[in-house]
């Protein structure tokens, strides 16, 4: 949805009025919480007073607008979308605008779409931005599938002239996708005529934000495509600059013999394994010793399954951490380290050989196996004591092993259907962000509900599985687990009043109905089971159940964490401090697998009473 949506004539008068951008003000701080900083109502006044001046030139008075379009499921925003009809066939016309107010600019060297803005340092190329917009729009918009509806982008670089960005035009434009500077405005102004008619554009406006959202390309689904030649997913924003310098670096490696550490941190739903695949197969398209890594036998086991489903060698490139303790040093060109969050202090166990026993830091194996070691984290995630894997933690490395680095942040919100809002409801609930837990004031990218009893929470997600959805209830771990028993079934250790089911299966392989340990959040089969957060860690469904036991209660005004009400015996050994921190961001990684909705449910009279206030 934008911002704001009106006719060009429309928000001319506003613009002329002075109001338009305090209107536009009020609508960001209602969906996203706070108000958007000078800065950006400054790039808003300047860059609006160009475009609809030049739309009004251009005799495009009726064509609608909407500025501030967020792209679906995703917290992503285009700056302009021009609804309108096209000159010629009168068909729907679609135009993506990307304003831009660089005045100098340059191309970063070995880098293909990411340029340098004098002053501001590395950004991804307009024309790249404006493409991948496009290609999102079209791959999430039911109604831009189509034959009869015209799609085109524009990068606007309008306080630029052409030498003073000369080399962002090696890029060459693909699709229907343009760009311009203000030196080049009748050329632009051309372009606009021979895109858009002087017609009302209100119903492409309608049909475009009325349309139906297909649901987002499950990571698991694709990933045997996404290793073997195919690219299935649109890259954004910072994960398309994340993308394009990793290949920069391993290009750099290649012709400059420069080491260079790569760390990507972001919160759940940013993105980070979309842009692990996406690497994984560029790479192995060109012909680079690339693999994959990760800290967490679900997920990787999982990305074995399905990414080897139809080439079984595909699973020798999905590693786990502790692989590396005797690797080659810069035997590989890249190893991408995802969930890296999960990377411990060590790779010794009571299984490895005496022999392989270094005490070396588990990132320093890490970093020295490859040439471009990649790491994808959350500081957010740590779930055990022992595991180190933050950004601090990684660059002291990188710096005690003599290596460059650098540090991508992605901001966007790809799951919990792009709503900003539901993230930083969980963030306040949990104490992960300052000023203690806030009501829930509704998003409609996102359902939140607080259940009066586990059934409850059953019945609805059952309803939501009929419809077609994925579901999965996930809880702390406050119950004993029991093992599997012999006649094929599981036992029911999560008791709560009359409702009883079992964990999920212990086993690697199926055991009765129900599916091995790491595939309970891909398998259908595994609804019959409650998850714990090493099988939800790292996945994704559409509606989440999440049980709170008595391992973190809420006191009067705070949170109270109480191991002896826990039964994960790894998280316990640690301090009193560790396991506060381990059991909130275990509940933080429960609360964010869901992506269209999540149901709560306290098994602690006081903690309900408050999820039900915040709740409405």
């Amino acid at each position: 949805m934008p911002l704001y949506r009106g006719s060009v004539v429309h928000l001319r008068a506003r613009m002329d009025a002075g109001t338009l951008v305090d209107e536009m003000s009020k609508s960001f701080f209602h969906e996203v919480g706070h108000r958007p900083s000078p800065a950006e109502r400054g790039s808003w006044k300047s860059s609006l007073d160009v475009l609809t001046g030049d739309l009004l030139d251009a005799g495009l008075g009726d064509v609608e607008v909407l500025l501030e379009h967020r792209l679906p499921l995703t917290s992503k925003r285009a700056d302009v979308i021009l609804c309108g009809v096209h000159p010629k066939t009168a068909q729907p016309q679609v135009l993506v605008v990307e304003l831009k107010q660089w005045s100098k600019a340059r191309m970063l060297d070995s880098a293909d779409d990411v340029c340098v803005l004098e002053g501001f340092g590395e950004r991804l190329h307009p024309l790249a931005q404006v493409q991948s917009y496009c290609e999102y729009l079209q791959d999430f918009t039911a109604a831009l599938d189509s034959q009869d509806v015209a799609l085109g982008g524009v990068a606007y670089l309008h306080n630029a002239d052409d030498d003073s960005i000369r080399d962002l035009w090696q890029l060459q434009p693909a699709g229907d996708v343009r760009m311009f500077t203000g030196q080049r405005r009748g050329e632009f102004l051309a372009y606009l005529k021979s895109t858009l008619a002087p017609a009302s554009g209100a119903a492409t406006a309608d049909a475009l934000l009325g349309s139906a959202i297909r649901p987002s390309k499950q990571l698991l689904a694709v990933a045997a495509e996404e290793v073997q030649r195919q690219e299935q997913f649109v890259l954004l924003d910072e994960q398309r600059l994340a993308y394009s310098l990793v290949l920069r670096a391993v290009e750099r490696a290649r012709t400059a013999n420069a080491k260079e550490a790569v760390i990507v941190t972001g919160g759940p739903g940013s993105g980070k394994s979309v842009i692990a695949l996406a690497l994984m197969g560029e790479l192995s398209r060109q012909g680079r010793s690339v693999v994959h890594a990760t800290g967490s036998a679900a997920f990787t086991k999982t990305l074995r399954k399905v990414a080897g489903a139809r080439a079984p060698r595909v699973q020798k490139l999905f590693k786990f951490f502790n692989d590396f303790i005797a690797a080659d040093k810069n035997g590989l060109d890249v190893i991408i380290a995802d969930e890296a969050h999960r990377i411990r202090e060590s790779s010794s166990n009571r299984y490895t050989p005496a022999a392989l026993r270094s005490g070396r830091p588990q990132v320093e194996e890490l970093i020295d196996a490859a040439r471009v070691p990649v790491f994808l984290l959350d500081e957010h995630q740590v779930v055990r004591p022992g595991e180190l894997g933050t950004v601090a933690d990684i660059e002291a490395a990188a710096v005690r092993a003599g290596i460059g680095h650098r540090v991508i942040r992605l901001d966007g919100q790809f799951r919990a259907g792009g709503s900003r809002a539901y993230e930083h409801w969980v963030l306040r609930l949990l104490g992960l962000e300052p000023g203690g837990p806030i009501p829930w004031e509704g998003d409609d990218r996102f359902d939140l509900h607080v259940a009066p009893a586990p059934s409850a929470i059953e019945q609805s997600l059952r309803e939501k599985l009929e419809d077609g959805y994925g579901a999965r209830i996930a809880a702390g771990y406050s119950w004993p687990w029991g093992e599997p028993q012999a006649d094929g079934t599981l036992p029911a250790d999560v008791v709560i009043g009359d409702w009883a089911k079992p964990w999920n299966n212990k086993k690697d392989t199926t055991h009765g109905d129900a599916p091995g340990t790491a595939f309970w959040a891909s398998d259908p089969r595994g609804f019959g089971q409650v998850g714990c957060v090493y099988t939800a860690q790292g996945f994704e469904y559409d509606y989440a159940g999440v049980i709170f036991g008595e391992d973190l209660v809420w006191r009067d005004d705070r949170w109270v964490a109480q191991p002896s009400k826990s039964h994960d015996n790894q998280v316990k050994r640690g301090s009193p401090d560790e396991f506060d921190r381990a059991v909130r961001n275990t509940y933080k990684v429960l609360l964010t697998r869901g992506m269209r909705g999540a149901t709560l449910y306290s098994t602690d009279a006081e903690t309900q009473r408050m999820f039900e206030r915040l709740i409405a």
